[in-house]
């Protein structure tokens, strides 16, 4: 019997994968300095726009919606509080969970994020439609791999 020999990997540009992890790098370094000036990581901007948009939610709902594990999430929610952006509480009719909440200081700095938008739309040359299309493409991309893996339940 024969085995097949692999074919060696494309090059590194002529993959997808590394396109887009390129990219996502490229986008945190623009807004790296913002995000120093507001006093985040983007680890923990993506949390406050889950609350910025949907606020009192569990532990487990912010992980879901980001994909993440729990346990991955909780030293984030830790530093959050601990800079006064947030509060944790147990839920009152589950004490397993702990629901995740803005403080009014939270709240304060989501229109103080927006100049991450105005940077990316800046910097990229590109038209607003054309990244929102590209965005809708890339979103669909993910959300169709995680359909056929199994895995994680897309946020709404």
């Amino acid at each position: 019997m024969t085995q097949k020999k692999p074919s060696n990997p494309a090059p590194l540009d002529d993959q997808l994968c590394y396109a887009i992890y390129s990219a996502g790098m490229a986008i945190q370094r623009v807004y790296k300095p913002l995000l120093d000036e507001l006093g985040l990581t983007y680890p923990q901007y993506l949390v406050l726009n889950v609350l910025w948009r949907d606020d009192d939610l569990t532990v487990g709902a912010i992980a879901d919606k980001l994909a993440l594990e729990s346990s991955t999430l909780t030293p984030l929610l830790k530093r959050l509080e601990a800079a006064g952006f947030l509060r944790r509480a147990r839920n009152p009719e589950n004490e397993r969970q702990v629901v995740v909440a803005l403080t009014d200081q939270g709240r304060a700095l989501q229109s103080r994020a927006g100049c991450l938008n105005d940077a990316l739309l800046s910097i990229s040359g590109q038209p607003l439609a054309n990244l929102g299309s590209l965005n809708r493409e890339v979103r669909q991309l993910r959300d169709t791999i995680y359909k056929n893996i199994g895995g994680w339940d897309m946020p709404a």
